[in-house]
């Protein structure tokens, strides 16, 4: 009852201005009978209509719809609005697919029905498919299980070869630290011992040219 849209799918229906309600004159126009049988075959289903949204107005509250239809219908542009007399009954989209379901005499009844029933297969038929879908999903997310399980003490092992790998790394880190400091002392060495043979070049120089003053004199 929820699929109204297919009221105008198989054939327009015309609304009053409020664009909510049709009165009987216009159900029975939409379904191509009198209005007879409309008003019999809402007389033998009332409270079914009634639940489906039919309402019948009297006294102060049709002179109120009547109101407000003839102001949107005066907006409009049409001069006048059909009025009833003492009462009048009114149906919603929802109650003209009711009166679908239960009218017989009625091509145009019974090619809604025809298109409902068409859907609802479609609907099956994708739910089917749906479901046959959500099936393969599942099992495919238990052998992705079965495979986590098995994977799962691989994992581990390989953690732990990381793990030692991330230990040794850390102790060859230390291990170049330690050498580059002892390179750094080297090269200072290597600096105090070039400051100490330019010295020692210095006084040999200085002692030759001693020797060399005193084998001239």
């Amino acid at each position: 009852m929820g699929r109204v849209d297919v009221l105008d799918k198989v054939k327009s229906l015309v609304m009053l201005p409020d664009g909510i309600h049709v009165r009987t004159e216009d159900v029975a126009r939409y379904f191509e009978v009198s209005t007879g049988a409309v008003r019999r075959l809402t007389d033998r289903h009332q409270e079914e209509f009634t639940e489906n949204g039919m309402r019948v107005l009297r006294g102060a509250e049709l002179r109120s719809f009547h109101s407000d239809m003839m102001s949107l219908w005066a907006g409009d542009g049409v001069e006048s609005y059909p009025q009833a007399a003492t009462q009048l009954r009114l149906y919603t989209r929802r109650t003209v697919l009711n009166v679908a379901m239960l009218l017989r005499d009625s091509d145009i009844a019974r090619c809604v029905r025809t298109y409902l029933l068409d859907a609802e297969e479609s609907l099956r038929t994708q739910y089917a498919s749906l479901d046959h879908r959500v099936t393969r999903i599942e099992s495919c997310l238990t052998g992705v299980g079965s495979a986590l399980q098995e994977l799962g003490p691989v994992l581990v092992r390989m953690s732990e070869r990381l793990d030692s790998l991330d230990r040794k790394v850390e102790m060859t880190h230390q291990m170049v630290g330690a050498m580059s400091l002892r390179l750094t002392d080297v090269q200072q060495d290597v600096v105090r011992l070039d400051g100490r043979m330019d010295a020692f070049a210095g006084q040999l120089k200085d002692l030759r040219r001693r020797n060399g003053q005193r084998g001239q004199r």
